[in-house]
């Protein structure tokens, strides 16, 4: 049953999993699906044109970023960008290390989680900080958590969950303090439509970022590697990529990627302003008509379109499917969990609010989202707590 005005009309407010592909990037893409399908490594003319527009897309990714072409290495997406980046570095700090000592957070996307938990497999040494009830960490933290064997730190820079924004400029500042530094990798998938990512002042050496989340296609994504990171290969092939990530490249995505993030950049300052006066309407109203709904994670320090919010004693999964049925679109835990056994948030629980990890759900407004698709979304709510509480 849809209670909304028009027919079939639905509100979609997933926009951290997924956003749709924009038409300038569809059109950007066309023309290297048909025309120039050819592979870049070949010889022929038709490959060399391929592979100069491959490298035009790669400048305008660095441009991007602030960074020479050279240190762009183009993936699959930001879950293959993170396994390089913290895979590759502990592989080739292991020739001169005994035990790697690698330093994240609680909190981290899956796809950082795992790779660490392997990491531990192979003999390496992790250590995952803490956050507070707000979701976030310190400097202090950071810093007192490394010793002479730490090789890597990886901190998300906007966590894809509760979208709490994490000070890594300011542990990048405390690092060139030290005489003996660790690399510094954030996974920024969740922050290139609001915020700036130039990776000289930010002061990382390895950033992830995934055209799903920008309004490009999805299977693509990049990994910036600076020029003085020491980081070996997690998969074998051709060589692609510098030797870092072999496949034959996609150059219609790496194009639409390229295009997704060029218009993400003229748009930013415009979109963070118009999206955030939007998510605090649609966050107070929440909790004004439901006084048992607390929001997990800075208010403060927070990507300008996420909400995510505790009902104590509700089933998330159930009220998301509830939701789903009155036309409304949102997650739980993370897309990522959702395929696991156990989907409850591990994020949520790591604020120190372990009530709250089955009961928690994450709305994310994106670019097509309007005020009647809040009080929409407020309606449809509603009606689907009465539901999920008989």
């Amino acid at each position: 049953m849809k209670i909304f005005s028009k027919k079939n009309e639905r509100v979609f407010l997933d926009y951290a999993s997924a956003t749709p592909v924009r038409k300038e990037v569809r059109e950007a893409m066309q023309d290297y699906y048909v025309k120039h399908f050819a592979n870049p490594s070949a010889l022929y003319s038709e490959a060399r044109e391929a592979k100069e527009i491959m490298q035009t897309a790669r400048a305008e990714v660095s441009s991007f970023l602030n960074a020479a072409k050279e240190r762009i290495t183009f993936t699959s997406g930001g879950t293959e960008a993170n396994n390089i980046a913290i895979l590759g570095t502990f592989e080739a700090a292991k020739k001169t290390v005994a035990k790697p000592h690698i330093i994240s957070v609680m909190t981290e996307h899956p796809s950082v989680r795992d790779v660490l938990s392997e990491i531990e497999k192979r003999g390496g040494e992790v250590t995952l900080l803490q956050p507070n009830i707000d979701g976030l960490i310190t400097v202090e933290q950071v810093m007192q958590a490394i010793k002479e064997n730490t090789v890597l730190i990886s901190i998300m820079l906007v966590n894809n969950e509760i979208g709490v924004l994490q000070p890594v400029k300011d542990i990048a500042q405390a690092l060139k303090k030290l005489k003996k530094r660790p690399y510094l990798h954030t996974d920024a998938c969740q922050a290139p439509l609001f915020q700036t990512l130039d990776v000289s002042t930010l002061g990382v050496d390895l950033l992830t970022l995934d055209g799903l989340k920008v309004y490009g296609p999805s299977g693509i994504g990049c990994l910036y590697v600076k020029h003085d990171v020491i980081i070996s290969p997690v998969m074998f092939g051709g060589g692609q990529e510098s030797g870092l990530r072999s496949g034959t490249e996609n150059v219609a995505h790496m194009v639409g990627f390229a295009q997704a993030l060029t218009l993400a950049k003229s748009e930013r300052a415009e979109f963070a302003e118009s999206v955030e006066k939007l998510r605090d309407y649609f966050l107070d109203n929440i909790l004004e008509k439901f006084p048992d709904a607390a929001l997990n994670g800075s208010r403060k320090h927070r990507a300008p379109n996420n909400i995510n919010v505790c009902f104590k004693g509700i089933d998330a999964e159930y009220l998301v499917v509830a939701l789903d049925t009155y036309g409304v679109a949102c997650s739980y835990s993370s897309s990522c969990r959702t395929l696991k056994e156990d989907s409850s948030s591990y994020v949520v629980e790591a604020l120190g609010k372990g009530e709250c990890a089955l009961s928690s759900i994450r709305f994310t407004l994106g670019k097509e989202t309007t005020k009647e698709d809040a009080d929409n979304a407020l309606e449809a709510l509603e009606k689907a707590l009465v539901q999920v509480r008989k």
